[in-house]
């Protein structure tokens, strides 16, 4: 047996957080499985091997190890609850008010030679009353999706 890397070495303020999330199944499953196997692999505690941690709770055993070194690197805090995004994941394209103009032109009536709007041709009746300087006919779509 190889001599563990990341060593679970738990307060009795952890240890007690870590027992009320068990306990009252608080938070996601993600949180409560890595309360659990903190508390398993914790040396002051159960120190169970990272193989039993993983049969007892089913998952693998690279997940406990994960959760021991993502313990030892980061704290309790992150380990339980993820590391929480820095920023949206895209930014918004349009602000309400621009939406709101897409909206309006698309309510109203189509151009000569048109029997409805379509999305392309509101993409480019956007560009071309300066609404945005560009924008994709899917941006459009996912625009007026909000508002059906």
């Amino acid at each position: 047996m190889s001599r563990k890397k990341y060593i679970v070495e738990l307060t009795e303020e952890e240890r007690s957080v870590l027992q009320d999330v068990v306990k009252r199944l608080q938070g996601t499953s993600q949180k409560v499985k890595r309360a659990n196997i903190l508390l398993k692999a914790d040396i002051g505690g159960a120190c169970w091997t990272d193989a039993k941690i993983a049969e007892a709770l089913d998952c693998r055993t690279k997940t406990v190890e994960n959760v021991r070194q993502r313990f030892v690197e980061r704290g309790l805090e992150e380990t339980l609850n993820g590391k929480q995004r820095d920023s949206p994941p895209t930014e918004k394209l349009l602000d309400g008010e621009q939406e709101a103009k897409i909206i309006a032109m698309r309510l109203g009536e189509a151009p000569k030679g048109y029997g409805k709007w379509t999305l392309r041709l509101l993409a480019r009746k956007a560009v071309e009353l300066e609404i945005v300087d560009s924008i994709s006919y899917q941006t459009v779509r996912r625009t007026l999706k909000k508002t059906a």
